[in-house]
C-alpha cells in the first residue's frame, strides 16, 4: 500500500535539474510546496541549461550545484540534507547512444549506481524516484507493455535505462531502500533541447529547413505533455509505493510522419519540406504502455496533444535565441 508523504519542510534533490524535464519539475515543486526547498545537482553537458531555471535562481529555497552524479565524495555531502531525491540526470537522445554508448554508460548506469550506493548510508532519504523510459520494453506491436513484462531495449540509450531501472529495484529488494521507478513516453513541451524529434521539426520547419523522417515515418510513439509527466513525478514522490514501478503514457499514440504533417500544418509551413532519410539502426517500431497503476495514484494526463503541441510551437516562435544559442553550443 502507497503511504502519503509530505515534502513540508523538506529538501528535494533533483539531479539534472537544469535539463528540459527536470527544470520544469523544480518550478512546479516550489510553486506548489511552499515549505520545501530544493537542491539541484548538475553536470551540465551541452543539454544542461541554467537559463531553464533564471525564474527562480534567487528564490532562498533553490539551490544549484555544479557537479557530476558519479562524484562519490560530492553525493554523499549532498545526501546528509536531503530527504527526498528525483532522479532525471541521464544521457537521452538514442542517436548519440549509437555513435558513442561510453558516456550512456557512465552517466545512466555508474551514475544510478553511485546515487543508490549513498542512499543505503543516509536512511533519512524517505524516497528515491528514478526516472526511467518506455523504450526500456522495446516495440511493442501487440498489447501495451505493463511494468511487470520483461525488459528488451534495442538501442543503447535504452539497454542503459533498462540496467538503471535492475539496479533501482535490486537495491529494493536487497538492501530495503525506498527506491520508485517512473517509465515515461516521449515528453515534448518548451524550452526542450532541439536535438529531439517535435523541437528538431518545429525549429528546422520555422528556418525553412527539411524535416528528417527516418525510413517510412510509420513509427509509433505515444506523446506526454512536460507539465504532466512532472505531476506524475510529483504523485509518484508523494503516493509512489517504495519498490514500485509506474508507466506513465498519455494514451496519446501517433506516426512519426503524421506528427511532422501536423508540425508544418502548425506553422502554415509546406509539407515538402519532409525528407525522408535512412532508418537509425534498430529502430523500435511502437511504444505503448499500460499507465493504470499511475492512475490509481490520482493522475492523468490533463494536457490534449493538440493543445500542447500548439503552446510548444509558439513557445520555439517566441524564444528563437534561446534554441539557437543552445544549439549553436552543442555543436
Amino acid at each position: 500500500m502507497s503511504t502519503e508523504r509530505t515534502l513540508e519542510g523538506r529538501t528535494v534533490l533533483v539531479t539534472g535539474g537544469a535539463g528540459f524535464i527536470g527544470s520544469h519539475f523544480i518550478r512546479r515543486l516550489l510553486r506548489r510546496h511552499k515549505h520545501a526547498k530544493v537542491v539541484n545537482l548538475d553536470k551540465l553537458t551541452y543539454a544542461g541549461n541554467l537559463d531553464n531555471l533564471r525564474d527562480v535562481e534567487s528564490d532562498p529555497r533553490y539551490e544549484f550545484v555544479l557537479g557530476d552524479i558519479r562524484d562519490k565524495g560530492l553525493v554523499r555531502t549532498i545526501f546528509a540534507r536531503v530527504q527526498a531525491v528525483v532522479h532525471f540526470a541521464a544521457e537521452t537522445h538514442v542517436d548519440r547512444s549509437i555513435y558513442d554508448a561510453g558516456e550512456f554508460v557512465l552517466s545512466n548506469v555508474h551514475g544510478t549506481y553511485t546515487l543508490l550506493d549513498a542512499l543505503r548510508a543516509f536512511p533519512a532519504v524517505e524516497a528515491f524516484v528514478h526516472i526511467s523510459t518506455d523504450e526500456v520494453y522495446g516495440s511493442r506491436p501487440g498489447r501495451a507493455a505493463r511494468e511487470t513484462d520483461p525488459l528488451l531495449p534495442s538501442s543503447p540509450y535504452a539497454a542503459t535505462k533498462a540496467a538503471g531501472d535492475h539496479l533501482a529495484r535490486a537495491f529494493h529488494v536487497t538492501y530495503g531502500l525506498p527506491t520508485i521507478i517512473l517509465r515515461p513516453s516521449n515528453t515534448y513541451g518548451p524550452a526542450q533541447f532541439p536535438e529531439k524529434l517535435i523541437p528538431l521539426f518545429v525549429t528546422n520547419a520555422l528556418e525553412g529547413k527539411t524535416l528528417p523522417v527516418f525510413g517510412d515515418g510509420l513509427q509509433v510513439r505515444d506523446w506526454l505533455f512536460v507539465e504532466d509527466h512532472c505531476r506524475a513525478v510529483e504523485a509518484a514522490l508523494l503516493r509512489g509505493r517504495s519498490g514500485g514501478v509506474y508507466n506513465v503514457g498519455a494514451g496519446c499514440e501517433m506516426a512519426n510522419l503524421d506528427l511532422a504533417r501536423r508540425i508544418l500544418d502548425a506553422l502554415e509551413s509546406p509539407r515538402e519540406l519532409i525528407q525522408f532519410v535512412a532508418d537509425r539502426p534498430g529502430h523500435d517500431r511502437r511504444y505503448a504502455m499500460d499507465s493504470g497503476l499511475v492512475r490509481a495514484l490520482g493522475w492523468e494526463p490533463e494536457t490534449p496533444f493538440g493543445e500542447g503541441l500548439k503552446r510548444t510551437v509558439r513557445w520555439y516562435a517566441a524564444n528563437r535565441a534561446w534554441w539557437r544559442k543552445v544549439r549553436t553550443r552543442s555543436l
